[in-house]
């Protein structure tokens, strides 16, 4: 997403980025609404962040690079929160420990929201009354792509957590209804090799780890296309795919023999058959559907099964384009959707964009060029390009003003409670 508006007045841009500044901020707010200050406090694994970490983290995003800066006379709403809720940025000072995220029981939810509101008020204060510069621009825009992100992460982690709970509770009692008809079968699209532009460099937002462009080479591949459906990925299941070693890579497999893992991430076998938790609450495994909340290593291990392998970031992105994807964008199944689950893909939709993040075969690299600012905002992401995977295209959870083609995501290949599936590829 860009803050960006044509030729507007200066003053007419400034009320854009206010506009799109207070709309996000509302988003992240809206998505917490129906939880509690129970459930917001909770944290079930060290991933993983509880909800009222979220919702102040964003904010001392904002109070940190931009108000603290930029702002004359900013007073910190309270010094402590500086330690307490900086994520990973050592430039800044000690972050407080990931894992016991968790244990800050105070200050409560209602000092959080006071939080946010004092840190609102003082962006509008900035955007209103002082002088807008290229460089508060900037760190805006990064800051609502930030928050963006976090919007996902609020969702992924609060299923998590209100999985662990044997009531199986929903976050959402609206259930979407399943679509039966006209669901696409698996067809292979064959893309043809050369050089493609990979990357961007464009005008709009972009986060520094998808640039520079550059020209990538690519013999010819076919791409699927679709996701993996769960029917497909219960084919494997049934024929001993957990048990098979020859399918898994070596430390996937040690994984597999560590925890006795016979299934994805939230499947349950009931006397009933196959369920899944989901953030609807507990709900039948719809075969038509793609297979969601997997590792890479059961990524990788299911194209072994079925005889194709997964795409390199590289092939996702040349298909991507080369089918012109962003014309689907406005029906892609994405957050403003509010269906907070993967859906089966219909005919003529190839969910390139939407339902889930596609892992690919690709380390988390630099690009050739690429170079990390030398100021904190440089940590964002250049120290994570190490032993973590790249996932491309977005999932039911992203916001549509949030995601692009360029987007490169990144997670270690063992874990698996983001909204992440399968698209195979082959030679």
């Amino acid at each position: 997403m860009t803050i960006f508006v044509g030729e507007a007045s200066l003053e007419e841009f400034q009320q854009e980025v206010l506009s799109t500044y207070q709309r996000v901020r509302g988003e992240t707010e809206c998505l917490a609404a129906p939880l509690s200050a129970e459930d917001m406090q909770l944290q079930s694994m060290p991933d993983a962040s509880p909800t009222k970490w979220h919702l102040a983290h964003t904010s001392w995003f904002f109070e940190t690079f931009i108000l603290a800066q930029y702002l004359p006379k900013y007073q910190l709403f309270d010094p402590q929160f500086h330690h307490l809720f900086n994520s990973y940025y050592n430039s800044l000072g000690t972050p407080y420990s990931r894992p016991q995220r968790g244990f800050i029981s105070r200050p409560g939810i209602e000092c959080i929201y006071a939080y946010r509101q004092f840190v609102d008020t003082a962006i509008e204060q900035l955007l209103n009354d002082h002088p807008f510069t290229s460089s508060i621009n900037g760190l805006l825009d990064l800051g609502i792509n930030h928050e963006q992100q976090h919007q996902e992460l609020l969702l992924t982690d609060i299923k998590h957590a209100l999985s662990m709970n044997p009531m199986a509770p929903a976050y959402s009692d609206s259930v979407p209804e399943d679509e039966a008809e006209n669901v696409a079968v698996l067809s292979w699209l064959e893309i043809p090799g050369g050089f493609y532009s990979i990357g961007t460099d464009g005008e709009d937002f972009f986060f520094d780890n998808e640039g520079p462009a550059h020209q990538q080479f690519l013999p010819d591949f076919s791409i699927a296309s679709r996701l993996v459906s769960n029917a497909e990925y219960l084919e494997f299941i049934e024929d001993g795919g957990y048990q098979q070693h020859r399918l898994w890579l070596s430390d996937g497999w040690s994984l597999v023999q560590k925890h006795t893992q016979k299934h994805p991430l939230y499947w349950r076998k009931t006397e009933n058959g196959w369920q899944q938790y989901t953030l609807h609450g507990l709900q039948p495994i719809n075969g038509f559907e793609p297979v969601h909340h997997l590792s890479f290593y059961e990524a990788d291990a299911f194209a072994t099964w079925a005889g194709n392998r997964l795409p390199t970031e590289f092939e996702w992105e040349a298909a991507a384009c080369h089918l012109r994807q962003l014309n689907q964008l406005a029906s892609a199944n994405l957050l403003e959707k509010r269906y907070l689950k993967p859906l089966a893909a219909q005919n003529g939709q190839t969910q390139f964009l939407g339902d889930l993040w596609e892992w690919t075969s690709s380390a988390y690299l630099p690009y050739h060029g690429f170079k990390a600012h030398k100021d904190a905002v440089g940590e964002y992401n250049g120290k994570f390009m190490c032993n973590q995977k790249v996932l491309r295209g977005g999932s039911c959870l992203t916001p549509s003003d949030h995601i692009r083609i360029s987007y490169r995501n990144f997670f270690y290949p063992h874990q698996a409670w983001q909204f992440t599936g399968i698209r195979l590829a082959g030679d």
